[in-house]
């Protein structure tokens, strides 16, 4: 009877550890998929910044690294270096702080050979990049999450809500479109052609109509639809700027109506091939409404990568996503390491 019991036990326990094994094979086999994923999501990352920096790389970055070529510190490197940052488009703001801080750095470490110099001069311009970056859209509960866009005109801003759109839809996200700019006709007619494209609904009205009802009847329909994500595009003609703040004032107004604590995003659209005026662009927008993040366009034509660190320097507003190229896929999340450690 003793060895029936023992047996019928021993049975129990072989199952019981059989189970463990089971649940613990499914719960490394999850965290393997998780390794995986962020594995394969990093690796896409680096050959997007890698392929899009090609024309940076040998063009500003070569220059830096042309001062710190010889074995030993030049006398000079602190001029060198600043012409190289104020040509590159750094502007004298940001140019002057990362000289200051790797000026500083070097003599408290008594640091003299120009490989180890190099090395703290680019953990000193990552470290311009470090400000808070928090992609909430993916946990967010609000929903539909109410993203504004805006931005002067030419600067890529209906290109990138449609690749912006198409991002997060690629993640399972259910996006709507908002046809804001009423201004240009063209301006609608595009974002209802990529909507078409691409499958996502685009609410609009016609060419001339007030944008800001557009904008609160486009936000009662995705509530409506139970939308997770609902991205407002808007006119940007800065010729007329007194016009366009009361404008982007009232859009404000007429989403918090609807939805108080929304926009949930407030995102500027800068173009990287014309610095400096970007940086003045930013200003006269961030004066006006409270802006969350940048998307800087057009990355992969310039040679000046320093409108990356004016925009954090001067108006620490983080940059949030890049695009590059024609496709629809050359947008990504800024990942501030992979983009300094692909420029070195």
């Amino acid at each position: 009877m003793c060895n029936k019991k023992k047996n019928f036990f021993s049975k129990l326990n072989f199952f019981s550890k059989k189970s463990k094994s089971n649940l613990q094979l499914k719960k490394d086999n999850k965290n393997n998929s998780i390794e995986f994923n962020s594995y394969i999501k990093k690796k896409s990352h680096l050959s997007f910044f890698k392929n899009s920096l090609i024309f940076l790389k040998n063009k500003f970055i070569k220059k830096i690294k042309n001062i710190f070529s010889s074995p030993n510190l030049d006398k000079n490197i602190f001029r060198k270096l600043q012409d190289v940052l104020l040509l590159s488009d750094f502007g004298m703001n940001a140019t002057q702080k990362i000289l200051d801080k790797f000026k500083n750095g070097i003599k408290k470490k008594n640091i003299q050979k120009s490989d180890i110099a190099l090395l703290y001069f680019k953990k000193q311009l990552l470290k311009m990049l470090k400000i808070p970056n928090n992609h909430s859209v993916l946990n967010d509960m609000n929903m539909p999450f109410i993203i504004l866009i805006v931005g002067v005109n030419g600067v890529g801003k209906t290109t990138t809500i449609a690749k912006l759109a198409y991002y997060y839809k690629n993640l399972g996200k259910s996006v709507m479109l908002s046809a804001g700019d009423t201004f240009r006709a063209a301006a609608i007619d595009q974002i209802k052609e990529f909507g078409l494209r691409y499958n996502i609904p685009v609410f609009s009205k016609t060419y001339g109509v007030d944008p800001a009802s557009v904008v609160f009847d486009s936000v009662k329909e995705s509530i409506k639809k139970k939308k997770d994500i609902l991205i407002i595009d808007t006119a940007g003609r800065l010729h007329n700027k007194s016009h366009l703040i009361q404008e982007l004032k009232k859009i404000d107004r007429v989403i918090k109506k609807c939805y108080p604590k929304a926009p949930h995003e407030t995102f500027i659209v800068l173009d990287a091939g014309i610095g400096q005026n970007s940086i003045q662009q930013a200003r006269i927008f961030s004066d006006t409404m409270n802006i969350t993040g940048s998307i800087v366009t057009k990355l992969d034509g310039t040679a000046k990568g320093g409108i990356i660190f004016s925009i954090v320097t001067d108006l620490m507003i983080p940059v949030r996503y890049v695009g590059t190229g024609e496709k629809i896929t050359d947008f990504k999340i800024f990942d501030s390491k992979i983009f300094i450690d692909n420029l070195f």
